[in-house]
């Protein structure tokens, strides 16, 4: 099941960039990032509010709220850098760079985390790297 929500995170990162980029036309990236903030919040909220989990939050340990807070600031320095880089490049361009995420999370969940490194894991991470080069050059 995991998949599916994976391939629907993958859509919709696919219709972000092509939103965001129509949308920040002679906007600043950064108010646009903001607006685009305040969209999520609701939703998010709107979403937990709506299934009830709002009181598990009493339940988070500090050490939840450090790394979720630390993962907020992660998430909103990448939302505000691409939104940056999509205003002044091509999707075409920004898209697949951004995806180096993807063999970054890799690397860095094999080190951090203890994730092993297959063959099959590292060819997908440098078929990633591989084709971004080539997207981009």
């Amino acid at each position: 099941m995991w998949w599916i929500y994976a391939l629907l995170s993958a859509v919709f990162a696919a219709l972000t960039a092509i939103f965001a980029k129509i949308g920040i036309k002679n906007v600043n990236s950064d108010l646009a990032t903001a607006i685009r903030t305040v969209v999520i919040l609701f939703i998010a909220w709107g979403i937990v509010l709506y299934k009830g989990s709002a009181k598990q939050a009493q339940e988070l340990t500090p050490h939840n709220w450090v790394f979720l807070l630390l993962s907020g600031c992660a998430t909103g320095l990448s939302w505000i850098f691409y939104f940056k880089a999509l205003q002044l490049g091509e999707v075409s361009q920004v898209a697949p760079v951004d995806k180096l995420s993807v063999a970054l999370s890799i690397l860095l969940a094999a080190i951090f985390l203890g994730e092993p490194l297959t063959a099959k894991t590292l060819l997908g991470a440098g078929l990633i790297i591989g084709g971004t080069f080539v997207l981009i050059f």
